[in-house]
């Protein structure tokens, strides 16, 4: 799981609160955390691999989103494995990690790998949190014919940019003025706790607002794509916003029990003993919510996956394929589904005459196609059924 605990837990002076959690069954605690990310990892894994007579997705080029959603996998991936490293070593080798609360001790390879193990998954779901504000940024970008390849790069500068910055600068204000004398006062904690949760309240707080202008915008769009609004686009709209809808609750699913302990534990922190009885309520919600998010943390990887593409099967075909060229693709596409009995001259005045329209509705099946991409079942049939696509 991902917790600014787990760098305060490198502490040898640690808080009452963090030595609350961090100590309750920790053999159990940190199998749950082996079992739900190595169930998670597989299961992405196989999510993202290709399937077995599944065709090749007819794009005209490849999208920044999809690139985008792909670097989230990839974070919970390398999240979840460190994860797994991280509590195994804790498992294997319980008098190794004793020593991290032996104060001034002599051997600093405990507190390193304590220090190492936290900010690498720290860092790395900070980062799937980045990405993720970049995707509905993104989103909404499309729809408003604002964003492209070109911009994918600004998007890697700002995520692992502002993860690193943000990582590296609140755990050197924890550990200041070093490791064995941190955590003397919150005045330590707060702002490491800060640029940890900073980047989950932003996309609980703005990607709401953005996928809402975004299915605005998509609404626009159809709209204006022939002047009505037909069933087939009022479905495709639907299906937009169920894919953001699906989005934000597995984040809110895997995310909203790290708000809860948090508060909890900070509420426990502010009292003089955390073992008096009235508080043995909270202590008991704080320990709970501490084994919900050894559970739920890791399993985002797939849960995204299911948000992203649906369930993509078991068959997995891993023979290497030639990949089609985007303009064969388009070519086979156009003849497969868009063949009309009509007189071939009357064909190529129709051309000649929506040759300046068609370009506009081809922008504007890209942009509409970069969100529905990836669902390899219900969107296919609709968009395949819907004139928004009979341009292709």
């Amino acid at each position: 799981m991902a917790s600014p605990r787990l760098e305060t837990y490198c502490c040898p002076n640690r808080d009452a609160a963090t030595q609350l959690v961090m100590s309750f069954q920790p053999d159990v605690f940190c199998g749950v955390c082996i079992g739900s990310a190595s169930v998670s990892l597989l299961l992405t894994i196989l999510q993202l691999l290709p399937k077995k007579g599944q065709s090749l997705r007819k794009m005209p080029k490849a999208s920044s989103s999809s690139t985008i959603l792909l670097l989230i996998s990839v974070c919970d991936i390398l999240g979840g494995l460190g994860i797994i490293f991280r509590s195994s070593v804790w498992l294997g080798f319980p008098g190794f990690i004793a020593n991290i609360s032996v104060v001034n001790g002599t051997d600093v390879w405990p507190s390193a790998f304590c220090v190492g193990s936290a900010m690498w998954i720290q860092l790395l779901y900070s980062a799937g949190f980045w990405w993720l504000f970049c995707y509905a940024v993104d989103s909404y970008l499309v729809v408003r014919r604002s964003a492209g390849l070109s911009t994918i790069v600004l998007y890697h500068m700002m995520t692992w940019g502002l993860a690193v910055l943000l990582c590296v600068e609140g755990v050197a204000l924890l550990y200041y003025p070093s490791l064995s004398s941190c955590e003397n006062g919150l005045e330590h904690a707060i702002p490491h706790y800060i640029t940890t949760y900073a980047p989950l309240l932003l996309v609980l707080v703005v990607n709401p607002i953005l996928f809402r202008r975004t299915v605005s915008a998509v609404a626009s769009l159809l709209k204006g794509r022939q002047g009505i609004y037909t069933e087939n686009e009022r479905r495709l709209g639907t299906e937009v916003q169920i894919r953001f809808f699906k989005i934000m609750l597995v984040f809110v699913i895997c995310w909203s029990s790290n708000i809860i302990n948090e508060s909890l534990l900070f509420y426990l922190e502010m009292q003089p003993d955390i073992n008096e009885m009235p508080l043995k309520n909270i202590r008991s919600a704080a320990l709970i919510t501490w084994i919900i998010m050894g559970v739920l943390n890791p399993m985002q990887g797939f849960l995204f996956t299911l948000a992203f593409y649906g369930w993509t099967g078991w068959r997995v075909d891993l023979k290497w394929r030639k990949r089609e060229i985007p303009w064969e693709s388009m070519s086979s596409s156009t003849v497969g589904e868009n063949t009309y009995p009509s007189p071939v001259n009357y064909q190529s005045n129709i051309h000649d005459s929506k040759k300046i329209s068609t370009t506009d509705s081809q922008q504007t099946d890209e942009a509409i196609s970069m969100l529905s991409e990836g669902n390899t079942s219900g969107d296919d049939r609709l968009t395949r059924s819907s004139p928004i696509y009979q341009g292709w």
